[in-house]
């Protein structure tokens, strides 16, 4: 078996767990399911692509991320106004240096869900960038609630304000942009199923611990739609193809 099955289900095991620790272990899984979710992505892009692209990508990913997240919380852009407190470790800029794991974990599924829906990189950047954020429809809600971050002037969406969205975006474009230079001949990402399992699974996952366990609907109906727009139709292609 594959390294990386091994590991997603390790991981899909945890964040079952999760859903029903007391409050004061929350902290300290977090940061493990963090590590072992960075784990997984890392572990199945190298073994899709080989180390020098795949992991390659994931690094380059994390790097840009935690660079824009450094620029956002001293200048408020382009997330808008936020600020980490310390349960998630060290920070360098006020920033923690786990939170380039947020976007490097999640980059390789987000640009092989967006590979399965659109070869071309004009229109694949884009909706990768787009993938990766309605990730963060179900993140942001959730570590905010669990006092990771902040968002002092508050937000339509769950106390969280658009700007962090449309910033999600936009870092996502110059992310994606930086893979499509580093590894962009993979074909459309048909060697990711690792990656597409780690996507649907994150989806199916937060849905149902939203709506059932943790009662947010309003989260698991928006995150729901956000992440089953991309997941949905990878899946399906993914199907079709097979």
């Amino acid at each position: 078996m594959r390294p990386s099955r091994g590991l997603l289900s390790a991981l899909a095991v945890a964040q079952v767990a999760y859903a029903r620790l007391p409050a004061r272990h929350v902290v300290n899984a977090t940061r493990g399911i963090v590590g072992l979710m960075l784990a997984t992505s890392a572990a199945e892009a190298v073994e899709a692509r080989g180390v020098r692209r795949g992991a390659g990508a994931i690094a380059v990913a994390g790097g840009l991320g935690f660079a824009a997240e450094v620029v956002g919380v001293a200048t408020g852009r382009p997330f808008g106004h936020y600020r980490y407190s310390d349960k998630l470790g060290p920070r360098v800029g006020g920033v923690p240096v786990l939170a380039a794991a947020a976007w490097a974990m999640m980059s390789r599924p987000a640009w092989v869900v967006a590979g399965r829906l659109a070869r071309r990189r004009a229109l694949r950047v884009p909706l990768a960038s787009a993938a990766l954020t309605a990730w963060d429809v179900f993140l942001d809600p959730r570590m905010a609630r669990d006092g990771f971050w902040t968002w002092p002037d508050g937000g339509r969406y769950e106390g969280i304000p658009a700007s962090n969205f449309a910033g999600w975006l936009a870092t996502g474009l110059v992310v994606f942009a930086a893979v499509a230079a580093l590894d962009g001949d993979d074909g459309g990402g048909e060697d990711g199923d690792g990656a597409l399992a780690l996507y649907a699974w994150t989806w199916l996952g937060e849905s149902f611990a939203n709506a059932v366990l943790w009662r947010r609907r309003v989260v698991a109906a928006a995150g729901g739609a956000a992440m089953g727009a991309f997941a949905a139709p990878a899946l399906w292609s993914r199907a079709r193809r097979a």
